[in-house]
């Protein structure tokens, strides 16, 4: 999409922010000496020419906490591990969790704010769990870096960590968000639904500026998801027929797994690897 000049002059200008990155969190901390006069400048000069091309990341790079919260991302990474040893279904909950955060007001904790009224309470995220991972995480965090790491820098890194987890590849996750301090239940109705027609879908990623691909790709992150049969049972329960559109040999396997009695029990949506995270979700 970018020209070959403009592409290097991007590249260029997201290595000079990356290498400042770690300064920006310095000075953010409390307590710390504010820079001479001639860092200022040299700094605000640089960050005049890289604010265009760096807004739309809210200041996030990699490597954010380095000097200010070393250990940040390894305590996240160790406190996944440990749930989602015990109880694998958290990794699909946590990946969910970031998702949920993300789609309303961006990657900002909002749904982690609890009270009413609040997107935590919100029907769409009802059944969110994977809560006390968090709030495990970051109480380890506040002891050794208190202030300094944000709840949606957690969310973030947790995600990418029960991907890996579950046998997917990792990548980098930029750091740095700053958590939100409004979250209103009503905004989730632009939460993709268990009901939604494709048409539906398409339509709120296209709102928040992601088109079809996004959408076939985030929704691949359900390899490792499970639904209630609650979403499903009247298409495998309905006096008039079941569902044409579900595979015949299919139902009586749901059937077993979904008694009409027990609306709450869950399915893997994957099932056959519903706890690595791999491309079978999409297979044909």
């Amino acid at each position: 999409p970018y020209p070959p000049l403009s592409k290097a002059i991007v590249h260029e200008i997201n290595l000079h922010f990356n290498l400042f990155c770690p300064f920006l969190a310095y000075y953010e901390m409390e307590g710390s000496g504010l820079p001479n006069k001639d860092f200022l400048l040299k700094f605000l000069f640089l960050f005049v020419a890289v604010v265009n091309s760096v807004v739309h990341g809210q200041g996030t790079c990699v490597g954010f906490y380095s000097s200010t919260c070393p250990r940040a991302e390894s305590i996240v990474t160790s406190t996944v591990e440990s749930y989602v040893r015990s109880d694998p279904t958290l990794a699909g909950p946590l990946l969910r969790l970031h998702f949920h955060d993300c789609f309303v007001r961006g990657c900002d904790a909002s749904v982690l704010i609890d009270g009413y009224g609040t997107e935590r309470r919100a029907l769409p995220n009802i059944n969110l769990r994977g809560f006390e991972v968090i709030d495990d995480a970051k109480a380890q965090i506040e002891a050794v870096c208190p202030g300094v790491v944000s709840c949606a820098d957690i969310l973030a890194l947790a995600a990418r960590d029960v991907v890996v987890l579950s046998g997917g590849l990792s990548w980098q996750v930029p750091t740095g968000r700053k958590d939100g301090r409004v979250s209103i239940g009503t905004e989730t109705r632009t939460l993709p639904g268990p009901n939604d027609t494709v048409a539906l879908q398409k339509k709120k990623f296209s709102d928040k500026g992601l088109n079809t691909q996004d959408l076939v790709i985030l929704a691949g992150g359900h390899t490792i998801g499970r639904s209630a049969c609650q979403f499903f049972s009247d298409r495998i329960y309905n006096p008039n027929g079941t569902d044409p559109s579900i595979d015949p040999s299919f139902v009586p396997y749901l059937r077993q797994i979904c008694p009409e009695n027990q609306p709450k029990k869950r399915v893997a949506l994957d099932t056959n690897s519903q706890f690595k995270f791999d491309t079978s979700y999409l297979a044909t």
